[in-house]
């Protein structure tokens, strides 16, 4: 099923039929009132939008796809940009035994930047790409991940390097992270930054997960199945609860894996060190306590315990005080 965030939904009902957000808002509470709660937020507001006759899939001249237009689930997914990153592989052992590959690098439009994910023998395209390069994909598919929705190229997939006819005007420039106070949060916040002291830290939890995807697997019988690679050995993926205070509110926030080992300062083999010995865990906690840190994430809703919680997309364990102390400054100039 194709995700379509829920902000997303609002902002193509807005441009295609002049309607305000309040407006939409309501509609979408009206239908949830219909179903009896049946149904989602989300639910509601893509029902919405096809009773208003709202396109929220969109596809330029020859199926391809603007960056912006591109959701988690999509399938045959055509897409040009510009390199803008270029990151190392990783080697992995596949479960027939045999040496596996995964790399990324980081695309971008006019509309929009996006992760691309290669595996396996595509992985050693990584090696002739440059920053700037055009590159055209063909035949991926989607999927979310912590960081957002990212392309997959799977072995029917084409990735071709400067491809005729092809061209990029002005890529679009990431978007610069919102400062909010805690306070602030509101449910589908998007790109948010805090700055916090933590007050509370829990023991991270470790789960089971695809060696060659890092999905979630769960053993059957005591094997363990991936959906994409079938029978796997599981790697550990890891995720810790903490509650940073702004002095405004506190709100407690999810690292996964890669912001967690950031936080804590170590590498994944210390990090599957207090999975077998978890007493290690107390002075990296003790250290964590009283800190002030920097991050960037989206808001998310804890249904089962109706609460906001902030999911971490970026960690600054040490962030710079002389820029901290200039925006505060700029801040107090205009407000006065």
């Amino acid at each position: 099923m194709i995700k379509v965030p829920y902000n997303t939904i609002l902002e193509k009902i807005t441009a295609q039929k002049q309607l305000s957000k309040e407006e939409i808002e309501a509609k979408i509470k009206e239908k949830m009132s219909q179903l009896s709660g049946l149904i989602s937020q989300e639910g509601a507001a893509h029902i919405i939008a096809n009773e208003l006759g709202v396109k929220l899939l969109e596809q330029t001249e020859g199926g391809k796809s603007k960056i912006k237009d591109i959701m988690a689930g999509m399938r045959s997914v055509t897409a040009v940009g510009k390199v803008t990153a270029v990151y190392e592989t990783r080697e992995f052992q596949r479960k027939d035994g045999q040496p596996g590959k995964v790399g990324s690098f980081v695309i971008a439009d006019e509309t929009a930047s996006m992760r691309i994910v290669l595996w396996n023998d595509l992985a050693d395209k990584l090696a002739e790409l440059k920053q700037d390069m055009t590159v055209k994909i063909t035949n991926a598919y989607t999927k979310e991940n912590n960081n957002g929705v990212e392309i997959h190229l799977s072995s029917s997939s084409e990735l071709q390097i400067n491809p005729q006819g092809e061209s990029i005007g002005e890529v679009a420039q990431k978007q610069e992270a919102v400062r909010k106070k805690i306070e602030e949060l509101q449910q589908n916040d998007n790109n948010i930054e805090l700055m916090g002291t933590i007050v509370q830290a829990f023991e991270p939890r470790f789960y089971e997960v695809c060696p060659q995807c890092n999905k979630r697997v769960k053993p059957k019988e005591g094997i363990y199945s991936c959906p994409t690679h079938g029978t796997v050995t599981p790697s550990y993926g890891y995720v810790a609860n903490i509650t940073i205070d702004d002095g405004t509110s506190s709100i407690r926030t999810v690292f996964f894996r890669s912001q967690l080992v950031n936080l804590l300062k170590i590498d994944h083999e210390k990090m599957l060190a207090i999975k077998d010995n978890p007493a290690s865990f107390q002075p990296l906690k003790d250290d964590l306590l009283g800190k002030t840190i920097k991050i960037v994430g989206r808001v998310s809703k804890n249904d089962m315990f109706d609460r906001l919680e902030f999911v971490a997309q970026l960690v600054f364990p040490d962030p710079n005080p002389s820029e901290e102390l200039k925006r505060l400054e700029q801040e107090a100039q205009i407000i006065e």
